[in-house]
């Protein structure tokens, strides 16, 4: 039984991926996540001897602590981020029990490095439509929530990975792209390790409708018309980041709890 400041493995693992989630801050000393070097998806890792640096970004925000056994490193940093108001549990069992329920665990050698702001940089080409919103939306609920995307012209964007130490995807012949048969979007599952059935079949969806194949998935051809209707609504890429986050938000929620719901009229 938790305490009233503990959150289990099963509650956080339905938080993991949806808008709700918690910043997740890893106080784990070196030598405990050597042992492992993984992560729970979109944790950060902090010392706990100055969690308090961390307080004015952590501002009415819901923050969960993980150290290795859930015991008295996460116990302890939670317990001071408390003292500055800031609504903060620690995870039931710590890394341990999270691992040995089989949660998802990020590699933490394929995160790309922050910058000085703490967050990472992407880049890719302009005007997206399906790969190049998947990918940030997957980055931003399961790797890196402050992730920052950088949409430029086809012929800049090595260049500008270059010169601002970005991340280049969806471009011919770079790490994060496509593979044989497989879209982007799936590269990223494989090399984040996200092991999840829902973005197994999620992933499905995007692939039939990135490379018109809509006999992968029956949604295929929804997710192209409404990827395609959202790319001719907004002329600013990121605004149309930003609203397409909920379709793949609505996605994602159908792939992992409503797959078997089916809708007739007359109502039953």
């Amino acid at each position: 039984m938790p305490s009233p400041t503990q959150i289990t493995v099963a509650q956080l693992l339905r938080l993991i991926g949806t808008p709700e989630a918690p910043v997740i801050i890893d106080v784990c000393i070196d030598d405990d996540f050597n042992e492992d070097p993984r992560l729970i998806p979109t944790a950060i890792r902090h010392p706990f001897t100055d969690i308090q640096t961390l307080v004015p970004n952590l501002q009415g925000q819901k923050v969960v602590v993980i150290c290795q056994k859930g015991l008295k490193l996460s116990e302890g940093a939670a317990a001071i981020l408390r003292t500055h108001g800031i609504r903060a549990e620690n995870l039931e069992g710590g890394n341990y029990g999270w691992r040995d329920a089989g949660g998802p665990l990020v590699p933490a050698a394929n995160i790309p490095p922050l910058n000085d702001d703490g967050h990472t940089v992407w880049v890719t080409r302009l005007r997206p439509k399906i790969d190049r919103i998947a990918c940030p939306w997957l980055i931003r609920r399961f790797i890196d929530p402050r992730a920052q995307f950088l949409f430029v012209a086809a012929s800049a964007v090595l260049p500008v990975a270059e010169k601002f130490n970005a991340i280049p995807f969806d471009l011919e012949d770079v790490f994060w792209s496509h593979r044989g048969e497989q879209c982007t979007f799936d590269t990223m599952i494989e090399e984040f390790a996200l092991n999840i059935p829902a973005l197994q079949h999620l992933a499905t969806i995007v692939r039939g409708a990135d490379t018109n194949r809509h006999d992968l998935a029956p949604e295929a051809a929804g997710l192209l018309a409404a990827s395609l209707g959202l790319s001719r609504m907004y002329r600013d890429d990121l605004a149309q980041l930003d609203a397409s986050m909920v379709l793949y938000d609505a996605m994602y929620r159908w792939a992992r709890d409503a797959t078997s719901e089916q809708h007739d009229w007359p109502v039953a």
